[in-house]
């Protein structure tokens, strides 16, 4: 059979098991769906024995899911503008109670702000029985979603084990299920947020104003902090502690239908200027804007008297995922413009197991491994690098 979007896009990667018996004894196997979401299981099963199928899939929880889903999933719940397919709404269901409510939206925010490294009620993907046919498509739980196909008393080969993937919190379809499908990063313009440049000192309390410069439908981005702890932080008007979340070295935040204003007070543990000590990030959560038909970059400007500082991402290189990871895994980076890039990984004594090279635009992008490109089992090292940056990161991969 094979799994696909509604989308008819090829789920790859997914896991698929057949667990059996046969005369009392029980038989269990599993496959790898390819890059067109086929499987097939090549051994045999005995005549006449019964046999359960079931996908599963369980990598990159965050694949197609932003702070624009969750316009799109609160639009549906004031009845606005509803969803449209039973998948659709089994993809909100993001905490899976069986109803699409406020609740999803604040399991998915939290994924997306980097609180969950996953969702604690949910997988990643949801697959359905193909054959199944709802009651009603506008509300799919009023019926038990088919995840798995039943095989009783096996007397031929069968061809039509096929399911519809779902995934979870991506109620665009802006999912890349596999590598054939290529993702769309492009950005017009960009939201900045403006800030007023000053000097501190080590040790010194103070209080910074974030003010977006105009408004749009919803954003989401980290805040990297250089020499700055967290004290306290002042949500904006329709804004409260769930739109932000705060680590170590990073504030992340994502709003949506907000003027986008907070303020943060902070405590210097080294001196500087503000500018140099605060920078827009996709280190946990991706920086983007959403005007309702476009997506937009995110910066800062430091406004100081009748002068202004606007700085936007700069060259980053992110945590590949998955990590640990046995089949493949994506390398994420960022490039402050279009350029060529070069991806080397290395084995714990420093001998290089793999290069890669391309051009790429501006904004996020990635390089992609499989495993039969890399034998080396354990840890890794990857270094991906332009002309002018560069960044390495250690990785794991599993037998």
């Amino acid at each position: 059979g094979a799994l696909k979007t509604e989308e008819v896009e090829g789920v790859e990667d997914a896991n698929v098991e057949l667990d059996g018996s046969s005369n009392g004894v029980p038989m269990f196997d599993e496959v790898f769906t390819q890059q067109t979401g086929d499987y097939v299981f090549s051994n045999g099963l005995p005549y006449a024995s019964n046999a359960t199928v079931t996908p599963t899939l369980e990598l990159d929880p965050l694949n197609g899911v932003n702070t624009w889903d969750l316009i799109l999933i609160s639009r549906h719940i004031l009845g606005l503008e509803p969803l449209n397919t039973p998948y659709k709404l089994i993809s909100a269901d993001a905490n899976k109670s069986g109803t699409v409510t406020t609740f999803d939206i604040v399991e998915l925010r939290k994924l997306i702000l980097g609180s969950y490294t996953k969702l604690p009620s949910n997988s990643s993907w949801r697959f359905v029985d193909k054959a199944q046919v709802f009651t009603n498509d506008q509300n799919p739980f009023a019926d038990v979603i088919r995840e798995n196909i039943q095989i009783a008393d096996i007397q031929q080969s069968i061809n039509n084990g096929d399911f519809v993937g779902a995934k979870i919190g991506d109620v665009d379809n802006t999912a890349t299920p596999n590598n054939l499908v290529a993702s769309d990063d492009r950005t017009a313009g960009t939201l900045l947020f403006d800030v007023e440049e000053r000097s501190v000192k080590a040790g010194e309390e103070f209080t910074v104003n974030f003010k977006a410069a105009e408004q749009v439908a919803g954003y989401q981005f980290t805040l990297n902090l250089s020499g700055l702890e967290v004290v306290n932080l002042v949500p904006g008007a329709k804004m409260s502690d769930e739109n932000f979340a705060v680590f170590a070295n990073a504030i992340t935040t994502s709003a949506d239908d907000v003027k986008g204003e907070f303020a943060v007070t902070f405590r210097a543990t080294k001196g500087g200027k503000l500018s140099q000590m605060l920078s827009v990030s996709s280190r946990i959560t991706r920086a983007v804007a959403f005007t309702g038909t476009e997506k937009m970059g995110v910066g800062l400007r430091f406004n100081n008297g009748g002068s202004t500082v606007i700085t936007g991402q700069a060259f980053e290189v992110y945590q590949n995922t998955p990590n640990p990871w046995v089949s493949k895994t994506q390398i994420g980076f960022y490039l402050p413009s279009a350029t060529a890039a070069k991806l080397t990984v290395y084995d714990a004594t420093g001998r290089t197991v793999y290069t890669a090279n391309g051009d790429f635009g501006k904004g996020y992008n990635a390089f992609t491994i499989d495993r039969k490109e890399i034998t080396t089992v354990g840890s890794l090292y990857y270094k991906v690098e332009t002309t002018t940056d560069s960044g390495v990161k250690q990785m794991i991969q599993m037998k």
